[in-house]
C-alpha cells in the first residue's frame, strides 16, 4: 500500500511529525501541514515532502489550505486530522469562536468537508486524533454557545468528544461512498502540546518530573496513527470506531448517541456558513 498520498495536519511537531517521518520511511508520499513555517519546513525538508502552513485558529487559512491541497493532490488516500491544542484561558478566534472548539473540532471538520469530493474519489481514510479526555466532556451539543463558554480543560475534553462524534457521523453518511474513518487516542504523549497551559492537571503531567514516568514519547505516541494509516480498513480496523492500542476503546457514553452526532454535524456546518452535506 506504499506510495499513497497521506496528508497529516499538526505535523510540524510531536505525534504528527513522528508519524510523517515513519510513514515517509515506509515509502508513502507524506504531505506535512503545520502552523509554524520554520518547524513545518524543517520536517518536510528532511523528508523531501511537500508542506503547507495553516493556522487552524483562522478559518480563512483552512479554506486556503483546502484549495491548495486540491490543486496539488490528484489523490488523497489518507487525511489525518491531527492538529489541535488546549488553551489556558478562554480565547476567541478571529472567526468569533472559542479557540479550543475551533482548532480541535470546527477546523478539521471544515477541512474534511472541503476535501470531501477528492476523498470520496480516492476511497480515503479519514483519521481523527481524539483523547481519553473525551470522557470528561460536559456538553450540550444543541447549545454550542454553552460549549464555547467552558473552561480550558473542559472545553478540551468536549472538543475531543466532538472528534469522535464527527468520526461516527462521517462514517454514517459517507462510508457507503467508500470513505473509512476512525478516531484514536495516541496515549499520554510528552510533547509541546500543552506547553502554554496553566492548568494544575496538565501542568503536573507535562511540566514536572512526573512526565518522565507517566508520559510516552512522540515516536511511541505516533503508533496508533501510523497503524491506522498503514493497515487496511474493513480488515484490520473497522470504520466509525474509536481506537486505542489497536483496539476499539470505550468512549464517553454520548459518543454512541447518533442523534447528537447528526445534530453536531449540521450545527457545525451552519456555524461555518458551509452548505449542508448529507
Amino acid at each position: 500500500m506504499a506510495g499513497r498520498t497521506i496528508v497529516i495536519t499538526g505535523a510540524s511537531d510531536g505525534v504528527g511529525a513522528a508519524a510523517a517521518q515513519r510513514l515517509s520511511r515506509s515509502g508513502e508520499n507524506v504531505v506535512v501541514v503545520g502552523r509554524s513555517p520554520q518547524k513545518t519546513a524543517a520536517v518536510a525538508d528532511a523528508l523531501g515532502a511537500d508542506s503547507y502552513v495553516a493556522d487552524f485558529a483562522d478559518l480563512a487559512q483552512v479554506r486556503d489550505l483546502a484549495r491548495r491541497l486540491l490543486d496539488a493532490c490528484p489523490r488523497i488516500d489518507v487525511l489525518a486530522n491531527n492538529a489541535g491544542g488546549v488553551m489556558n484561558t478562554r480565547e476567541t478566534t478571529v472567526d468569533g469562536f472559542e479557540k479550543t472548539f475551533q482548532v480541535n473540532h470546527l477546523a478539521p471538520l471544515l477541512l474534511t468537508t472541503l476535501l470531501l469530493d477528492r476523498l470520496i474519489e480516492s476511497g480515503a481514510s479519514v483519521l481523527n486524533t481524539s483523547s481519553m479526555a473525551n470522557k470528561f466532556a460536559r456538553v450540550d451539543f444543541d447549545d454550542l454557545d454553552a460549549v464555547q463558554k467552558q473552561n480550558g480543560s473542559v472545553a478540551y475534553g468536549t472538543s475531543k468528544l466532538a472528534n469522535i462524534l464527527f468520526t461516527k457521523e462521517l462514517h454514517r453518511r459517507y462510508h457507503p461512498t467508500g470513505i473509512s474513518t476512525a478516531a484514536f487516542h495516541p496515549g499520554p504523549v510528552a510533547s509541546n502540546f500543552s506547553a502554554e497551559v496553566n492548568n494544575p492537571v496538565f501542568g503536573l503531567l507535562y511540566r514536572s518530573p512526573l512526565r518522565h514516568i507517566a508520559l510516552i514519547g512522540a515516536e511511541q505516541g505516533s503508533d496508533e496513527l501510523v497503524w491506522l494509516a498503514s493497515a487496511q480498513p474493513g480488515v484490520d480496523w473497522q470504520s466509525g470506531q474509536y481506537y486505542y492500542k489497536h483496539k476499539v476503546a470505550r468512549a464517553n457514553k454520548l459518543a454512541d448517541d447518533a442523534g447528537i452526532a447528526s445534530r453536531l454535524w449540521d450545527r457545525s456546518l451552519e456555524l461555518l456558513g458551509e452548505k449542508a452535506v448529507s
